[in-house]
């Protein structure tokens, strides 16, 4: 099940949070893996040379495009293709509209909605090749449902949603998928201010059928099956993994 043998796969924000379980569960199925971020992801690919699989960092501004043609370029140099790509760098300003500097906003949206846009672009030359290629965008249920005091963060992850239809649409005829995981509250560094609020951890007990935030593995696991040949029907799917929590909002 979930056979990723030999297939090649880019990850970015691959060295914390969701990046890195979807680095490390991908890696465990088979795959090859590049780790791009901002930070450093030599940890990361230490682990996964730890499991006989082949890995790489290489650091990436999502906002410079020459960051990302250097992603693409030194990775089909490396690995010879590109089977999937993982769009899941972000940022999170949660502030209400008024209070939002414009910078922030415009930075929102570069890193994530341009930022998955312009990778995908690059890269489809390359997995059009792989005739079996997938992308899977790690959006958001503010994709779908607003959070409040997040405006900027709602736009750019209901645009993202869209990139995947659009994706889908397009590029099917190449047997390219193209399917979004719109995760709820997951235990990152990102979430880790709100989870230190009372308020929202009770909020979380009460309004969430499972009563508690995700972790990081259950949503590599889903990323590990898009990937795979098993969801090769599956494409412009939004896959929500959130406890139950907007089965009733």
């Amino acid at each position: 099940m979930f056979e990723l043998k030999n297939k090649v796969a880019i990850v970015t924000g691959g060295a914390r949070g969701i990046g890195k379980a979807i680095a490390l569960s991908l890696a465990k199925q088979g795959a090859n893996v590049v780790v791009a971020d901002v930070i450093s992801g030599e940890s990361v690919v230490k682990q996964i040379k730890k499991m006989k699989r082949k890995s790489i960092f290489i650091k990436t501004d999502v906002t410079k495009d020459e960051n990302l043609m250097n992603l693409v370029n030194t990775t089909v140099k490396e690995f010879k293709k590109l089977d999937i790509l993982v769009n899941n760098a972000g940022v999170f300003y949660p502030t209400p509209v008024e209070k939002t500097k414009i910078e922030d906003f415009r930075k929102t949206i570069d890193i994530n909605m341009y930022g998955y846009l312009k990778l995908a672009k690059l890269c489809f030359p390359h997995l059009k090749k792989s005739k079996k290629a997938s992308i899977i965008n790690v959006a958001s249920i503010a994709g779908i449902s607003a959070f409040a005091n997040s405006a900027a963060y709602n736009m750019s992850k209901g645009a993202v949603n869209m990139l995947t239809k659009s994706l889908a649409n397009d590029w099917g005829k190449y047997n390219i998928r193209c399917n979004s995981i719109c995760p709820g509250v997951i235990v990152t560094a990102m979430t880790k201010p709100l989870l230190k609020d009372k308020g929202f951890n009770q909020m979380i007990k009460q309004g969430v059928p499972l009563a508690r935030p995700g972790n990081s593995n259950e949503i590599a696991s889903l990323a590990v099956y898009l990937a795979s040949d098993e969801s090769s029907y599956t494409t412009g799917t939004l896959m929500v993994v959130d406890g139950g929590w907007t089965c009733h909002l």
